[in-house]
């Protein structure tokens, strides 16, 4: 069985659509960053999708601060391949709160 090397990306169906979210609400996400308490640096890795899992406790603080629901922010495709920033995802649906 070949082995992935590690510098090559690992493909995960789990789509992040942070940056839809952040620009309905009309927030700039220097600013989210700083009300979660994370660098800038990795709220943009995170809106990017590079990265490999986000703590329930900055998902909850992210989720507050927005006032929407994990399922807003993360979307489960199978089968889709690694995008940036979610532009496999449609615009938002209903997101009146």
């Amino acid at each position: 069985m070949r082995t992935r090397p590690s510098s090559e990306p690992r493909h995960v169906p789990i789509v992040v659509r942070l940056d839809l979210m952040l620009a309905h609400r009309k927030i700039k996400s220097k600013e989210l960053a700083e009300q979660v308490g994370m660098t800038e640096a990795n709220m943009s890795l995170l809106k990017q999708g590079k990265v490999k899992g986000v703590r329930f406790e900055t998902l909850e603080k992210i989720c507050a601060i927005l006032d929407c629901q994990p399922g807003d922010l993360l979307v489960f495709r199978p089968g889709s391949e690694p995008s940036a920033a979610g532009s496999l995802t449609p615009p938002l649906a209903n997101t009146a709160r």
